[in-house]
């Protein structure tokens, strides 16, 4: 039993899928393989200028990390390493020890949480894909079937203003989801049930938090 909590945990975006609620309504949800996560780092005001716990998730052989962090995971004395490192900053680090582990133990069906994760690459893309712009005539004379029209003034001020809708990269960003509901947490397999959508692609890393 975790003496102290962690409001925060890593996870991997496993798939989507649909359970029964008790009253029979079909509910979608996000299966997410969450923890267990290991404090490897903590950083303290005195020495680093703020209070975080350096997580880390998915573990790894150590000789199949880099030399620097080799060193980094043998500061901690773990035998072997990690995936994916990633900080939570807390008010305090006082409770909490380098090397403790985390589950989802912590959580419970019911809960609101938010969840972080990097959304699907798009590549580059045209403004209907990117922003929804509706298309022009596909008839013979048109000249402006997918075109973004005009993007700018005349004389004044001669530029394009910044800001403006354009074609480029689409995805590949930070995406945050707030007030999210756990259907169920299953510990024995490491499983967080969360009703809806979560940003990010299959095996994706995700950041589940609660209390924000």
């Amino acid at each position: 039993m975790i003496s102290v909590m962690c409001k925060s945990i890593l996870g991997k975006k496993v798939g989507t899928t649909r359970i029964f609620s008790p009253e029979g309504a079909a509910v979608a949800v996000t299966v997410i393989e969450a923890g267990p996560c290991y404090v490897v780092q903590k950083k303290t005001t005195a020495r680093d200028g703020y209070e975080a716990l350096q997580l880390g998730f998915d573990r790894k052989r150590l000789d199949k990390l880099t030399k620097p962090l080799q060193g980094h995971m043998g500061k901690g004395e773990f035998k072997s390493g990690f995936r994916f490192l990633r900080e939570v900053r807390l008010d305090t680090t006082e409770s909490y020890e380098v090397g403790q582990e985390f589950d989802v133990t912590q959580f419970q069906a019911g809960d609101r949480v938010t969840v972080s994760g990097t959304s699907k690459g798009r590549g580059f893309t045209g403004v209907i894909k990117r922003w929804k712009f509706q298309r022009g005539p596909e008839t013979h004379g048109s000249m402006s079937h997918r075109a973004p029209g005009s993007i700018g003034a005349s004389a004044y001020p001669s530029r394009v203003i910044k800001g403006k809708k354009m074609p480029g990269r689409m995805g590949n960003a930070r995406v945050t989801v707030a007030n999210l509901e756990i259907i169920d947490v299953r510990p024995e397999q490491n499983l967080i049930l969360i009703k809806g959508a979560v940003p990010g692609a299959i095996n994706g890393l995700v950041m589940i938090s609660k209390g924000k």
